[in-house]
């Protein structure tokens, strides 16, 4: 019923925006469609990629050097304005994204429809090109683009004050979930594994790394983080997983992978909670080959599925589909491009209504099987709102061309399109996204706070 509801909502929203479209402009300005989701995930941090109430406002923290103010907010706040007048004010998060949305061109939307990587640590003329002339919704980083704090501030402030011109902040995101998946200089203290955190049994603790992984993060400038891994270490021969899950049963990954995302969501910054719908038993390291789950449906309910489902009615924000075969659930179509996947499953059946990112479109999965950019479009017109390529220029000019194209052809409709960004819009504003840059970070002190948070965890 829960779940019924909350698409209830999300059609009532649909149609509010029909009717925003039809408004004419002198009542207030232009109408919108209303619409009706990391990664890479190498464990060293080289080349390969890894990979929250959702209404909740980032926390108040020193070390987090992000937004606070909700950018476009003032838009539904003028007069005449059609999100407004349609009611769309009792979401001022989704009456601003609306508004925004009403404003932007078809470049400006398909932008919000990438998150990309750069290469080095200083922005170079392609970053500058994928933000002047593609207008991309977001980056993301990896070991290599990180060298101290005060490097990975200056170019997170430099990608900021490039993308000044553009109507929307940008996602600044990495993979950082304590353990051998870390992005993060020598300066910062190290946070255990969530197989470690998640052995003491206590969730109060695993929400304090949660926290800490938050902080850690913002206090850099990032805004959104590849975290918590809700794969159940199901399977030891499994080459990307272990000591990366929370546990070995769905019941204790939910509890604890829950608690890290709560305490990532009270630090102000977005979790992603992957890798949807369930990497845990499988054999194939999806960055080289494309991993084959051939339970049947029931098992996958009971085990793979459960974290997720627990993890969405409690407020998840952004879920990272994963590049596996399910048999059971589409015999053909990987999930990360999977209709049967993404929207019959993960939103109609479990009522997620956030955003849907896919994991890394340059992984192996994906480019030995099929061209990257057919594969972006398919995601996005089976339900994803963001397609991750976090490697490779020529690629990530190759996808976003794929999807321009798709979309001038009419093979994603203005409506599909508007409604794939205007979910991403909202988070956006709810999170307080702004583009304002970061002070350098008081390092001593969140080091202070990891390592009596560390003394917790036997």
């Amino acid at each position: 019923m829960k779940q019924l509801m909350k698409h209830k909502q999300a059609g009532i929203w649909a149609i509010i925006l029909v009717m925003i479209l039809m408004l004419p402009a002198c009542q207030g300005g232009a109408g919108t469609n209303m619409p009706g989701s990391g990664s890479a995930d190498s464990a060293s941090g080289n080349g390969q990629q890894q990979e929250g109430d959702a209404a909740k406002p980032p926390a108040e923290h020193e070390e987090q050097g992000g937004p606070a103010s909700n950018t476009g907010a003032s838009d539904s706040e003028e007069e005449g304005d059609p999100s407004k007048e349609s009611g769309a004010a009792s979401d001022p998060a989704m009456a601003a994204a609306a508004a925004q949305l009403s404003k932007m061109t078809d470049k400006e939307k398909i932008g919000q429809l990438v998150m990309v990587g750069i290469e080095g640590t200083r922005m170079d003329d392609v970053a500058r090109k994928m933000l002047d002339s593609y207008h991309v919704g977001g980056f993301i980083f990896f070991k290599d683009n990180i060298a101290s704090t005060s490097q990975a501030v200056t170019l997170l402030n430099e990608l900021k004050k490039a993308n000044a011109s553009n109507p929307v902040p940008l996602w600044l995101s990495i993979d950082e979930e304590g353990g051998r998946v870390t992005r993060f200089p020598e300066e910062y203290v190290k946070l255990p594994s969530s197989g470690k955190v998640g052995s003491g049994n206590d969730p109060d603790v695993t929400r304090q790394v949660g926290e800490l992984i938050g902080r850690k993060v913002g206090s850099i400038g990032i805004n959104m983080v590849y975290a918590p891994v809700l794969d159940v270490n199901s399977n030891p021969d499994n080459p990307v997983i272990g000591d990366r899950s929370f546990g070995e049963t769905a019941e204790e990954v939910g509890r604890q992978g829950i608690a890290s995302m709560k305490g990532i969501q009270e630090a102000g910054v977005v979790p992603v909670v992957k890798h949807f719908p369930g990497h845990g038993d499988t054999s194939v390291d999806s960055h080289l080959g494309l991993p084959v789950v051939t339970h049947d449906i029931k098992r996958l309910h009971e085990l793979e599925i459960a974290p997720f489902r627990k993890a969405i009615e409690q407020g998840a924000d952004v879920v990272m589909v994963g590049h596996l075969l399910m048999t059971a659930i589409d015999e053909i179509t990987p999930s990360s491009y999977s209709k049967a996947v993404i929207t019959d499953l993960l939103r109609q059946e479990l009522g997620f209504d956030g955003v849907v990112i896919t994991d890394d479109m340059t992984m192996g999965a994906i480019t030995k099987n099929i061209d990257a950019g057919e594969a972006a479009v398919k995601s996005i017109l089976a339900g994803t709102n963001i397609v991750m390529i976090g490697h490779d220029y020529a690629q990530e000019e190759a996808v976003i061309q794929a999807i321009t194209e798709a979309v001038e052809s009419g093979v994603i409709s203005g409506e599909v399109l508007d409604e794939r960004v205007l979910a991403t819009l909202a988070l956006k504003q709810r999170y307080q996204l702004n583009d304002e840059p970061a002070d350098m970070p008081d390092i001593e002190r969140l080091n202070e706070d990891t390592r009596a948070v560390l003394k917790e965890i036997k």
